[in-house]
């Protein structure tokens, strides 16, 4: 099947280039100032600590997109070495010691996309030329939200407890409606310059029932790839406009995809990849284990909090493994 060109989608679409200079290429984490930290840390009421990113190689397998594999875990030294003789023992004091190495995507498990992830029209965020991307991204790569880091007030969306389910099913949407309505729900007021994540449960199908069940779920052939068909939220001129006013900095999910894989709006894959990194700036955290949180969350009725990310420090990276911290 043939898809819409995505910059004729777009046309309408917001953007912040320009909003914070020619050269800036941190985008909407800008509006995470000391003040929005403060926020922040205004919402801490018990000092409770979440953290929100996956086992990485765990004996169940790794939650990835289709096309990439999972993680590789090697030990290079361990006791095994030492009696064999494939190593010598430490010469200071003779203790021994463990070494060992990760092959992994940077979107292989919880992460950050960095703003020169997407890209359409040859022009990353804020105008940067999509050549610079050759071989390791020169302009808008993750270092940059790595240096800067994303702290401020954390609002969940809990749309599958909204739902009374215990995961959304495959390629269903949630509208900006119904975002709306949840935290009418839930008692949450929605300010400029949160930090939202939305839940759908999809990661704790994963750990719960397996890869079987999640793959089972959400695996699809589109256009003869291999791909997720996962639920959440798509492009529209009306959502992008509110996260445009709302100042949103950082969106964050528990999807591979951090949105309506299939949308159904566009009748495209992950428009909002273009529309949240390119044009807005908007930073993106997919496959956040949200479970705990959300258990907590409606435990206490309250669901703001102080969010705390950084991604690995990847120079020229597309994006990097994180493990965010929310603190109630």
């Amino acid at each position: 099947m043939g898809y819409e060109d995505i910059s004729s989608i777009l046309a309408d679409a917001p953007d912040n280039w320009g909003t914070w200079g020619e050269d800036d290429e941190l985008g909407a984490v800008n509006y995470l100032t000391e003040s929005a930290v403060l926020r922040g840390v205004a919402a801490v009421e018990h000092g409770t600590t979440f953290t929100l990113g996956l086992p990485v190689g765990g004996d169940g397998g790794d939650p990835v997109w289709p096309s990439r594999d999972e993680t590789g875990h090697y030990m290079l030294r361990d006791k095994g070495h030492v009696e064999s003789g494939k190593v010598s023992r430490e010469a200071f004091g003779n203790w021994e010691n463990s070494d060992d190495v990760l092959h992994m995507f940077n979107h292989g498990t919880t992460h950050v996309d960095a703003l020169g992830h997407a890209w359409y029209d040859e022009s990353l965020y804020n105008g940067f030329d999509a050549n610079s991307t050759k071989g390791g991204l020169d302009r808008c790569g993750v270092e940059h939200i790595a240096d800067h880091g994303v702290v401020g007030r954390g609002v969940l969306l809990d749309v599958a407890r909204h739902r009374d389910v215990s995961h959304l099913a495959h390629g269903e949407r949630i509208t900006l409606e119904e975002l709306r309505e949840c935290a009418d729900a839930q008692g949450v007021d929605l300010e400029k310059r949160d930090v939202l994540i939305v839940r759908t449960g999809a990661m704790e199908l994963f750990y719960r029932e397996g890869r079987e069940a999640f793959y089972g779920e959400y695996g699809v052939v589109d256009d003869g790839d291999r791909v997720l068909d996962e639920p959440g939220i798509t492009y529209t001129e009306a959502l992008a406009e509110w996260f445009h006013d709302m100042e949103i900095p950082f969106f964050g999910t528990d999807t591979v995809t951090a949105e309506q894989t299939l949308s159904e709006e566009t009748g495209t894959r992950n428009p909002l990849h273009a529309a949240f990194l390119r044009d807005l700036g908007v930073a993106i955290s997919e496959m956040n284990r949200l479970d705990e949180l959300a258990d907590a969350c409606a435990d206490d009725g309250s669901y703001d909090f102080l969010f705390v990310a950084a991604p690995l420090h990847v120079v020229g990276g597309s994006g990097a493994p994180a493990n965010p911290v929310a603190i109630k």
